[in-house]
């Protein structure tokens, strides 16, 4: 009888148990606090402070599901790493990729979007000579040359005014022809052609001679290398096929993300940014010939700000998966993983994935 009894308070309280545990976990009363950051578009923080994006959808949709309760706040990706490692947030949502280092501190759970690294640069030129003719109308290249001819100008204007009195028949009879003479005599010395019809003959006009013989060698040497950096980024166009063509140009990714690690472990030197804008806005400027980032984040940010200005390569490289993040041992991980697998399998996510993306 005792026995009986016994069995009977095991199996109530293993009721009890279940019943609570569920309850808890389920559709607890618990505000959860879900960490997010701006990732668009799988988060994104519109101008009157709502969530909105792929991730943050996914992540209404279990909630529902699940009768969850949950405020979003807002952290840098270290933040939300330590925030779930330490158990300050209950998940976090947004761009999270899964990978072995994160996995040591943290739990995921399963992937919902599947995607790699992207390499945006500048957008190539359909017609080479448009290209050709933009980098030679270009605000680097055009001051360059409007320096270069002044200083020309300014040197022949001292030879002639040395040699216009003891010179007359080489630097002309008139103040034109001869600034005009001296003007000439300038750009054949510097280009180092010195057809010998005109030269100085006062010894203060062979002076400033010599000093613009040995000037204008760094001179057109500077000259030169202004050409070629006008003329990068058609160059580039050819240069940059693949991951295996960034060494050899200037790269630019978001540190302590899935692209600086794969950067790193390829010795690839790289200039870090905090955030892809400014590293696409780099590319933009000439400061960085390539930005390496998440491929969709990459495209989305190029079609909604650099549409004909930037462009993202086709195709993507190092795989890599989202997934929603939990602290380690979490018990909302069951659950979500539940809900998660039944939304992503409902055409409905399709739909999202073709709004925020424009693919199905």
């Amino acid at each position: 009888m005792i026995q009986l009894k016994m069995r009977w308070v095991v199996v109530l309280s293993l009721f009890l148990a279940v019943t609570v545990y569920g309850k808890a976990f389920s559709s607890t009363d618990k505000k959860l606090v879900i960490g997010t950051k701006e990732a668009p578009p799988f988060s994104m923080k519109t101008d009157d402070g709502e969530w909105v994006g792929i991730s943050i959808d996914l992540w209404r949709q279990i909630a529902s599901d699940l009768e969850y309760a949950y405020e979003f706040r807002q952290y840098d990706l270290p933040g939300l790493l330590q925030g779930l490692e330490t158990g300050k947030l209950d998940a976090a949502v947004g761009a999270l990729t899964v990978t072995s280092e994160r996995e040591k501190r943290i739990d995921f759970s399963h992937p919902f979007y599947a995607t790699g690294l992207g390499i945006t640069l500048k957008s190539k030129n359909k017609n080479p000579l448009i290209g050709f003719l933009k980098s030679l109308l270009s605000y680097d290249f055009l001051r360059t040359a409007t320096g270069l001819i002044v200083l020309i100008f300014s040197v022949g204007l001292i030879v002639w005014w040395f040699e216009k009195k003891k010179n007359a028949e080489q630097f002309g009879d008139s103040i034109g022809k001869g600034i005009a003479a001296g003007f000439w005599w300038s750009a054949v010395t510097m280009t180092t052609v010195g057809y010998g019809d005109k030269a100085p003959k006062t010894t203060v006009g062979r002076f400033v001679a010599v000093i613009w013989m040995f000037a204008a060698v760094i001179t057109i040497s500077t000259f030169t290398a202004a050409i070629s950096s006008s003329l990068t980024v058609q160059q580039l166009e050819a240069l940059i096929k693949g991951p295996e063509d960034l060494p050899r140009v200037r790269v630019g990714t978001i540190a302590g993300t899935t692209s600086a690690y794969y950067l790193q472990k390829k010795r690839i030197v790289y200039r870090p940014f905090p955030n892809a804008i400014e590293g696409l806005e780099a590319v933009n400027s000439n400061n960085i010939d390539a930005f390496v980032y998440d491929a969709p984040l990459l495209r989305h940010l190029v079609n909604t700000r650099y549409t004909g200005i930037l462009q993202v390569l086709p195709g993507t490289f190092l795989p890599q998966d989202y997934a929603i993040g939990l602290p380690p041992r979490s018990p909302l991980r069951e659950p979500i993983n539940r809900s998660l697998l039944q939304k992503i399998s409902d055409p409905a996510w399709q739909n999202t994935l073709y709004r925020y993306l424009g693919q199905r």
